[in-house]
């Protein structure tokens, strides 16, 4: 009886995955789920890294309903999130351009994954570049056509949608990557069938293409959306986070409270990580959510 038991005990088929995932659910704990536990706890606190932390309660937090910056910051998270989506269609557009047997088409697959392989460094400076109000590329087309030249980034209005516009063109490329996946799965007798009923253009986009790239979709969906929320080092290259902080977002706004030259108020900068971090648990349930909804309805 006893050598059954360990017997299941140690079946190897139980055993085996648990082996596989232990390592990846330790580093999870390590680097994931206790910070986020310490964020919570240090937002409570009122401390400056280094001496003794001083117990304030929810102080932080009604500190941060009052704060101007960090309401800017929200805004400006919210305008990322709402135009970072555009990275999708635009994605889906060039893929089914280069999805074709075109002339030359390897060049402009190249052309297209290029501002996925640089950093976003690289990025926020060709934009910098781009945006230079005597020397930039865009006064130069613009004054072409007898506009007035406009200082993109120098600019409060115009600087966070200008930050926006060069964080869409590497996300778009990604999106164009994860499509180009999906349309080479997509079923070719579907199509065929599609075909003979007479269905063309938007129609066969529409009813038979789309449907078979949800899967591409809904990771689009989910990495552009953490992109938008976790924004930050295009904003530090090309504003950071001015003018007059027009262009800070949550995440920025809290590097410069807990960690930069003026911060050093950890309290307050972990006060904002925690309601950064439950804008982005929203979207995190919802889409673990439809995997479980989804998987569990294939089994069906």
């Amino acid at each position: 009886m006893s050598i059954v038991k360990a017997n299941r005990r140690w079946n190897p088929q139980i055993v085996t995955p648990i082996l596989f995932l232990l390592p990846g659910v330790l580093f999870f704990l390590l680097y994931v789920i206790i910070p986020i536990g310490q964020s919570f706890n240090i937002s409570f606190y009122k401390w400056d890294g280094l001496g003794e932390a001083e117990w304030v309660g929810l102080r932080n937090y009604e500190r941060l309903m009052q704060d101007r910056a960090f309401e800017v910051s929200l805004w400006n998270n919210m305008k990322w999130l709402v135009l970072y989506l555009l990275a999708i269609p635009a994605g889906l557009l060039i893929a089914l351009f280069l999805n074709q047997t075109v002339t030359g088409i390897r060049l402009y697959k190249s052309l297209f994954f290029f501002p996925f392989v640089i950093s976003q460094v690289v990025v926020g400076l060709v934009f910098s570049w781009f945006y230079l109000p005597r020397e930039g590329l865009l006064n130069a087309v613009i004054t072409t056509f007898g506009m007035e030249p406009i200082n993109v980034l120098g600019d409060p209005v115009l600087a966070t949608y200008g930050v926006i516009a060069a964080g869409l063109w590497p996300q778009t490329a990604y999106c164009m990557i994860l499509y180009l996946t999906g349309l080479n799965a997509v079923d070719p007798e579907q199509i065929e069938a599609g075909r003979l009923d007479g269905a063309k253009r938007w129609r066969m986009l529409w009813h038979i293409i789309l449907p078979q790239l949800r899967p591409a979709t809904f990771i689009a969906f989910v990495v552009t959306i953490i992109g938008a929320l976790r924004s930050f080092d295009l904003i530090s290259i090309m504003t950071n986070g001015g003018p007059f902080g027009s262009t800070r977002v949550l995440s920025f706004y809290m590097f410069e409270k807990a960690l930069s030259e003026y911060g050093f108020r950890m309290g307050y900068g972990s006060a904002i990580a925690v309601v950064l971090f439950l804008i982005m648990l929203v979207f995190i349930a919802y889409f673990l959510w439809s995997m479980w909804r989804e998987e569990r309805a294939g089994r069906h």
